[in-house]
């Protein structure tokens, strides 16, 4: 009987990336590209939408939580019919999804309209990263995940950065419709190379559809994060647009834990957590991005708020910190392959540590130079944190269970990532709430005309209490990087054994 292709394939598979797995690569980083920078291209739009549609803040906010949360709702699903349909024929549907969806908003004729079409957008961006990490680890063979991942990681970092930039430049230039159909161009051209590169998928018998799974973890996803992204807006925890979401949300995934945990073949696998890598991976993941992106969130509102810069220029400094990570990253990535990812996540969570700190000491003219530097060493930190803990949930597990694994993360990665951000908020709201002068002084620093309202003096004496705020915050992101470190001190720290395939070996 013929061996099937994939058992052996990490001892066969040459060290280095080969032109096949990088062609494979530059086509899921093009779509993940488009799916991370649409969540933050949308954010200089917002004085746009709010013009143009004639709309309130807390409508026209919703072009982002619509999107974040269709895209988080849409995750679960994405094992199970990565499993059903096939990698190659999933992230073809995915990608025209998001094509469409993007196309629809461009064309949006009013706020509601672009809302929904942005849901629409979500439904096909969601899909792209955790099918990306899958079909990335299916051609590159666990032995060389590190690499592997230290490539998607590109996408992650060009986001958060690229985003306001790209968004700010093309409303200026152009219209806020182009911040949408850009995607049009790009995403044909990955539908092209996709449906090209891709390897044919190998039907094989599917599993059940866990139903009853569907109908507990995807409205609880979407509910618990919706109540948990209302925090800024609400300002406080105890508001019901918070608390009702958020508790019902819980209630829901708690139910579905249980009920995973009695299903044979359940739509989120928990079983994985009795993978000892995955489970530590896990812990080490959440604490990370909680810090790591409530951080994320601090620093624009701190260069806007205090310092008065634009959405455009807040992108152009926080440069340094890609900059930073794109050092990093590819050592990394191949160091994990080499020696495991324990001992390289260690160092660049301490890197992470050393850098929030420095943001500890922001006043209202801190140096940018000084604020580059934290950057450079918080980028530096995070290349060689996020990817390599992803390569440990994913490199010791079999090609069947990567699909599952790789969705996994990127749960937890989401959920983390809005927990971290609506924490920071809500400690920094509670530290600018204490101070009348602060928030005057941060209205009139955003607002020229009521800024010549106010005595200097006292703008100058909000603005350090403003600035006292953020980097009173900040030591709260300082505590959780560091509480990373413990989970992360159980990461393997050695080169991984190539996980065997019990279904690939039987076939044998």
């Amino acid at each position: 009987m013929t061996k099937p292709p994939d058992i052996g394939a990490a001892e066969a598979a040459p060290d280095k990336l080969d032109a096949a797995v990088l062609k494979v690569a530059g086509v899921v980083v093009l779509g993940a590209v488009m799916s991370i920078l649409d969540i933050t291209v949308v954010t200089v739009a917002i004085p746009t939408f709010m013009t143009d549609f004639q709309s309130s803040v807390e409508v026209v906010a919703w072009t982002m939580t619509g999107y974040t949360l269709a895209l988080a709702s849409v995750i679960p699903l994405t094992g199970w019919a990565a499993d059903r349909f096939g990698t190659k024929r999933l992230y073809l549907a995915a990608l025209s999804f998001f094509i469409i969806g993007s196309v629809l908003c461009s064309m949006a004729w009013s706020i509601e309209s672009l809302v929904a079409f942005r849901v629409i957008q979500g439904i096909g961006g969601g899909m792209l990263m955790p099918l990306g990490m899958t079909i990335m680890t299916h051609a590159a063979g666990p032995q060389r995940i590190g690499r592997v991942m230290a490539v998607l990681g590109v996408p992650m970092l060009l986001g958060p950065i690229c985003g306001p930039i790209l968004g700010g430049w093309l409303i200026d230039s152009f219209s806020w419709h182009w911040i949408f159909l850009i995607n049009l161009p790009l995403g044909l051209i990955a539908l092209v190379l996709a449906f090209v590169v891709f390897a044919p998928d190998q039907p094989k018998p599917s599993e059940s559809f866990d139903f009853v799974g569907m109908l507990l973890a995807s409205p609880g996803l979407a509910l618990f994060l919706f109540g948990v992204s209302s925090i800024p807006e609400k300002g406080t925890v105890l508001a019901g647009r918070v608390l009702i979401p958020a508790i019902v949300g819980a209630i829901l995934l708690v139910a579905f834990v249980f009920h995973a945990l009695r299903t044979e073949h359940p739509l989120i696998d928990l079983r994985l957590f009795e993978n000892v890598s995955l489970r530590y991976s896990v812990l080490t993941m959440s604490l990370f991005a909680t810090a790591f992106f409530g951080a994320g969130f601090l620093l624009p509102n701190y260069l806007q708020q205090v310092r008065g810069e634009t959405a455009f220029d807040s992108g152009l400094l926080m440069a340094p910190q890609g900059i930073g990570a794109m050092l990093t990253m590819p050592i990394a990535g191949f160091l994990v392959d080499r020696i495991g990812p324990g001992k390289i996540v260690l160092v660049g969570i301490t890197l992470i540590t050393a850098g929030l700190a420095g943001f500890t000491q922001l006043g209202p003219d801190t140096s940018y130079l000084l604020i580059g530097a934290a950057l450079v060493v918080m980028g530096l930190g995070m290349g060689a944190t996020m990817m390599p803990v992803m390569t440990a949930a994913i490199q010791t597990l079999t090609h069947a269970q990567v699909a599952r694994g790789s969705t996994l993360m990127n749960i937890v990665n989401q959920t983390a990532a809005s927990i971290g951000t609506a924490t920071m908020s809500v400690v920094l709201a509670a530290q600018l709430n204490d101070h009348d002068e602060a928030k005057m002084a941060i209205a009139a620093t955003v607002n020229p005309e009521l800024a010549a309202q106010i005595p200097p003096s006292i703008v100058e004496q909000g603005l350090e209490l403003a600035a006292d705020a953020f980097s009173s915050t900040y030591w709260v992101t300082v505590v959780v990087a560091a509480l990373t470190l413990i989970p992360a001190f159980f990461l393997p720290r050695s080169k991984p054994k190539a996980p065997v395939d019990a279904e690939a070996v039987a076939l044998v």
